[in-house]
């Protein structure tokens, strides 16, 4: 059984680890500049941050292969809000940063849809 576990979470990772590369990929597409990829404190993990010109933008990469329970998009709860920012401010404490800050979500589907949303809390 714990062979099994380790497959899964593997699987898991793995596929997380894709669908991070995707939203990189994509929001460079978009001119987002790459800063930091998974950044690790305490208090949790920022997956991607960028700047968008002047601003610095925290993305939360989130996947979902079925939405049978809420999509990428609704998973991003006001919990997960909470850890981000609090990640947020451990980063910004070790880094000299004196501009505006956003906080984004890419959200992609099993099927490969990617929903970019900016500002999204």
């Amino acid at each position: 059984m714990f062979l099994n576990q380790l497959k899964t979470k593997a699987a898991h990772l793995i596929k997380g680890e894709g669908a991070e590369e995707q939203a990189h990929n994509f929001l460079i597409s978009k001119g987002l500049k790459p800063i930091c990829r998974n950044y690790r404190c305490k208090l949790g993990e920022l997956n991607l941050i960028m700047s968008d010109n002047l601003t610095l933008v925290v993305i939360e990469v989130r996947y979902r292969k079925t939405d049978q329970y809420g999509s990428a998009a609704e998973s991003v709860t006001k919990t997960k809000h909470s850890r981000i920012i609090a990640a947020t401010h451990i980063y910004l404490s070790s880094q000299k940063v004196d501009r505006p800050i956003r906080f984004d979500v890419v959200a992609i589907s099993g099927n490969g849809n990617l929903e970019w949303i900016q500002n999204a809390f």
